[in-house]
């Protein structure tokens, strides 16, 4: 059984595989500046098929498989920490796309162990 625990904000920032910052994934400087940043959490996902800006469709489909595969870094705590956070990605997201959305947190309610 799962029961909620509080409303907080999803931030999810979408970005090439392929990206760098200073010779770095974006993806990863992205997840080690939400760890500095003492934010609850942070994942990467890495798409099988998008495109963004450029409008160009990157796909693993392809018999030589891209290497410029849509990533998502999905970061979620309280609504205050990730707002506190975005400046952070001013100067990281480039061609990116940020989106903020409402979510609610919800836990598994500990198991009591029957003698």
């Amino acid at each position: 059984m799962t029961r909620p625990t509080g409303r907080a904000l999803r931030l999810t920032v979408l970005v090439g595989e392929s990206d760098t910052w200073h010779h770095r994934p974006r993806y990863t400087e992205i997840v080690h500046r939400a760890h500095v940043a003492g934010l609850a959490g942070a994942s990467v996902f890495r798409g099988v098929e998008g495109f963004g800006a450029s409008s160009v469709v990157h796909t693993s489909r392809l018999l030589s498989l891209s290497e410029d595969l849509p990533v998502a870094v999905v970061i979620v705590d309280t609504e205050d920490r990730v707002r506190a956070f975005l400046p952070e990605l001013d100067e990281l997201v480039g061609d990116g796309l940020v989106t903020l959305d409402a979510c609610e947190i919800v836990r598994p309610t500990p198991r009591r162990e029957t003698p």
